[in-house]
């Protein structure tokens, strides 16, 4: 199949998934076909998606395992929190001084870096600039140290838990272990409404789309031919002349943007965010929803994290002792007998068909004297 024909099922694809998210879940939810609370479980799924983007952009196309994507992840939720934090008030004005949380620690006055927060503008330009900084800084000590493989995954895990334990879990003023959480209104709308909650899932349906359209065109530009040649021999990458540590530095901010965003709209979705969502473990998920998926593909990313947390959400209510189980034999089994993940079963399955009509040729055709 020529290049131009994939392409063009892949664009038919995506068109009719986008349909499907955009126009039709959200008006089967609105005349009652599809409960708010499996539109808004849907929604929680699209933006775990997108943070499965964000690591197999890196670990797929780059061949960089990061275990920190979760903390881009959780500050991208922290930042708009705080803002859903101040709109505590009538038509999102908010109304007291300081929130509760502060209030209980024994705060009398609002912090400084907290005031400018009260600003929607300000907190969405604060999901991507402090992620982005963060993972600028991070990424350009790293790979001007040319730290790779199992040294820098265990350096973004250290960062993560790093992060977690200094600024979040403690009294940092950012709402300690309970994070943040009983937000009222965004943008002058109850985010409890059915209607906000819509948009919402339209929001990330609509950004899981487009994120996914620039990755797919990044990955056929020279830079996604470098990216690839990265992960498949860095040495040849140097010997040939191109500053590998800036092509990586690149994808590594682009990916903490993808995984920020996500938790953004993670957040007035979910109604909650707290250090929980920061740990390690929740950045090893996120690397088995893309190796259940598919590594290295766009779509498994996508698919992993919503066929696992889709299994997820029905196990901890059915066996919640079990799931981690259910979770490492999973892994097990696509690392052993299905080393290119759910979206590698078509491709698999032709293949066989084709060798068994092969087979069944060979065995039919007539033997010569």
């Amino acid at each position: 199949m020529s290049a131009p024909t994939t392409r063009r099922i892949e664009f038919i694809a995506v068109a009719v998934i986008a349909t499907l998210l955009i126009v039709v879940f959200p008006l089967l939810n609105s005349t009652g076909v599809i409960s708010n609370f499996t539109l808004n479980l849907w929604g929680k799924y699209l933006c775990y998606a997108l943070l499965a983007i964000s690591v197999d952009l890196l670990w797929g196309y780059t061949g960089l395992l990061s275990l920190g994507q979760a903390l881009f992840f959780s500050l991208g939720g922290y930042m708009l929190g705080m803002h859903l934090m101040r709109m505590i008030g009538d038509l999102g004005q908010y109304r007291k001084p300081i929130p509760d949380f502060l209030i209980f620690l024994g705060w009398t006055e609002l912090p400084t870096f907290w005031k400018p927060f009260s600003s929607f503008p300000f907190a969405a330009a604060m999901v991507i600039l402090l992620p982005g900084l963060v993972a600028l800084i991070f990424g350009f000590l790293a790979f001007r140290s040319r730290i790779k493989g199992v040294y820098f995954s265990i350096l973004t895990q250290a960062l993560t838990y790093g992060g977690s334990l200094m600024f979040f879990r403690n009294d940092m003023l950012m709402g300690g272990n309970n994070g943040f959480t009983d937000y009222k209104f965004l943008l002058g709308a109850d985010v409890r409404d059915a209607s906000t909650q819509r948009a919402l899932f339209i929001a990330t349906a609509v950004t899981l789309v487009l994120v996914y359209l620039g990755c797919s065109w990044l990955s056929r530009t020279k830079l996604g031919l470098i990216q690839r040649a990265i992960r498949d021999g860095e040495n040849r990458v140097l010997f040939s002349g191109y500053a590998a540590a800036g092509f990586k530095l690149f994808i590594f901010v682009v990916a903490a943007l993808i995984a920020s965003v996500g938790g953004a709209l993670y957040v007035p979705q979910v109604g909650i965010i707290n250090p929980s969502e920061m740990t390690p473990d929740k950045s090893l998920e996120a690397v088995v929803w893309v190796a259940v998926g598919g590594r290295g593909t766009l779509v498994g990313p996508v698919v992993g994290a919503i066929v696992v947390n889709a299994l997820k959400s029905w196990a901890t209510r059915a066996y919640p002792d079990l799931w981690l189980f259910f979770l490492g034999g999973m892994f097990i089994i696509v690392v052993l007998f299905l080393p290119g993940g759910i979206v590698s079963i078509p491709v698999r399955i032709k293949t066989w068909w084709a060798r068994r009509a092969a087979a069944n040729a060979a065995t039919s055709a007539p033997v010569a004297p």
